[in-house]
């Protein structure tokens, strides 16, 4: 079984590694320093009674999971929102920031009228005032998922329910929205 200092000079050792071999493979430092802090909680939480042999597997099997939660969680979350694209031009390249697409774009090119700026900033309302709509733990879910980034085991345990819970409930959400936005006239 690895002592606490163990654990503690295996997660030194291994730090800048971790560190930049995340950096390579999601390109994001930020979502990288992520990755490696869930992994090295993750090991010290589920597998820090483990003999000090076992912890190099163990951490790397962690980090390479947690690298691919990342990995489906942005998926998920452009595959939820890809119709939103029909409001980004298409000389755009990178994530789609709906928020980023209503604010003005001063580098743009073309001028945009004042009538599809009245509209975007409507339709962004709209969508804003549906989430608002949304039932309590629906909404709760629904955000902690595709706005916090969060996994299903993370938004589980802040909302204090199962998993399958979180999931039905973003499941619900995103129909209720996509249907609420539909009567609206609204086609994302």
């Amino acid at each position: 079984m690895a002592t606490e200092l163990e654990l503690s000079d295996f997660l030194k050792s291994v730090e800048k590694r971790a560190f930049k071999r995340s950096v390579y493979h999601v390109r994001d430092e930020e979502a990288a320093l992520d990755i490696v802090q869930d992994s090295m909680m993750k090991l010290a939480e589920h597998y820090g009674d483990k003999p000090p042999n076992e912890l190099p597997m163990l951490f790397q099997r962690i980090l390479s999971n947690c690298t691919l939660d990342y990995f489906r969680r942005k998926k998920t979350r452009n595959a939820l929102f890809s119709n939103l694209g029909d409001f980004e031009s298409a000389n755009e390249e990178g994530d789609f920031d709906l928020l980023e697409t209503f604010a003005s774009e001063a580098g743009s090119q073309q001028a945009e009228s004042a009538e599809d700026t009245t509209r975007r900033a409507q339709i962004l309302r709209e969508i804003e005032s549906q989430i608002q709509e949304l039932p309590a733990r629906q909404r709760e879910a629904f955000l902690m998922r595709y706005w916090e980034e969060m996994d299903v085991a993370e938004t589980a345990a802040a909302m204090g329910c199962s998993e399958g819970s979180v999931k039905t409930h973003c499941s619900r959400a995103v129909q209720a929205l996509s249907k609420a936005l539909k009567a609206k006239g609204i086609q994302l």
